[in-house]
């Protein structure tokens, strides 16, 4: 298969499928973006307060890694400019609101996202996890000064990606309604049957990439296709969320929320990793190897470099063998490539 022809989803949010999106752009032209539907802050919990529609925020950020990659650079700048002041758009992305208020005029959201991509002219599709906006919980020990060890449950993202307490666990289910599980977005169940890999991260991992493993039916679509399944692990812990995480312990958290998942491949930077025999034997449990290569920006510290994430990818699809000038990629015995 040629890697033009490729068809890849990246599913995740924020700044973190921003750098997936980005180096996928490298390798294949049929890219799809699945993007969690959580968010409760800043200017997308605003408009989701405000007008009961989906958070627009993490879908802009994949039209911006999108348009940015596709030529259309001022339209990346335009989508991701925040006004000023203080008057009632202080705060607001400029992206924010076009996609609030195709939502609104469209009443279909991914009719909505399909239109977004033919006005900035971009080729790459990017779609909900979910149709309806979801609330994340999380069960959070360390909050209560007298027992360390008693569990806490918080709600909200904003709630679980900045507490100073360790999340345990999460869960997810639609706006106010508890007791219902999250339902799929149905064109991004196709798209992940449908596509000859999916990758999962990086990203902040409760709240942006494991949210993904929690809507039932993708997840189903998730364990049952038959695409290469590869995972990118963050460069560093993230405060609040995985603070003190090693990149072994992402995995465990990750196999414990979706046991019945398995990988193919896990990607680390090989300068953040440091036991490398301890990530191999978690990648082993999922049923992956891990690929560890030079994929850290070394000029913008917590960010990926584009060119060798994209190497490690093409790796993980075979599509290529050898040295890159972004450094040395595991083989499946664990092996530098020198």
């Amino acid at each position: 298969m040629a890697a033009s022809n490729v068809r890849a989803v990246a599913l995740g949010g924020g700044h973190g499928l921003h750098a997936t999106l980005t180096a996928l752009r490298r390798v294949t032209r049929e890219v799809t973006a699945v993007v969690t539907v959580a968010d409760d802050g800043g200017s997308s919990g605003r408009l989701r307060r405000e007008l009961g529609l989906l958070p627009p925020g993490d879908l802009r950020q994949a039209f911006a890694a999108f348009a940015a990659e596709d030529g259309g650079t001022l339209w990346a700048e335009v989508f991701q400019h925040r006004f000023g002041g203080d008057g009632a758009l202080a705060g607001h992305a400029v992206g924010n609101l076009l996609l609030a208020g195709l939502f609104e005029v469209l009443g279909d959201p991914v009719a909505a996202l399909d239109e977004a991509s033919r006005l900035i002219g971009v080729s790459g599709r990017v779609l909900p996890m979910s149709p309806e906006p979801l609330e994340i919980e999380a069960e959070v020990s360390g909050l209560d000064s007298e027992d360390a060890t008693a569990l806490r449950r918080i709600r909200g993202q904003v709630a679980v990606a900045t507490t100073p307490g360790q999340v345990r666990r999460i869960s997810l289910h639609p706006s106010g309604q508890a007791e219902r599980p999250p339902q799929g977005c149905g064109e991004a169940i196709d798209a992940v049957l449908g596509a000859d890999v999916v990758f999962l991260g990086p990203g902040s991992w409760f709240t942006s990439v494991l949210p993904h493993l929690l809507v039932p039916d993708l997840h189903d679509a998730l364990v049952r296709t038959t695409a290469t399944k590869v995972v990118v692990l963050n460069l560093v812990p993230q405060p609040g969320e995985t603070a003190g995480f090693s990149p072994e312990r992402h995995l465990d958290v990750l196999f414990d929320h979706a046991p019945r998942l398995r990988v193919d491949a896990v990607i680390a930077d090989r300068d953040s990793v440091p036991d490398p025999p301890r990530l191999r034997k978690a990648a082993e449990r999922l049923g992956g190897v891990a690929l560890l290569g030079a994929v850290a920006d070394r000029e913008v510290p917590g960010r990926h470099d584009p060119d060798a994430l994209a190497h490690c990818m093409r790796e993980a699809l075979g599509l290529e063998t050898g040295r890159s000038g972004g450094g040395g990629v595991a083989d499946r015995e664990g092996q530098q490539w020198r």
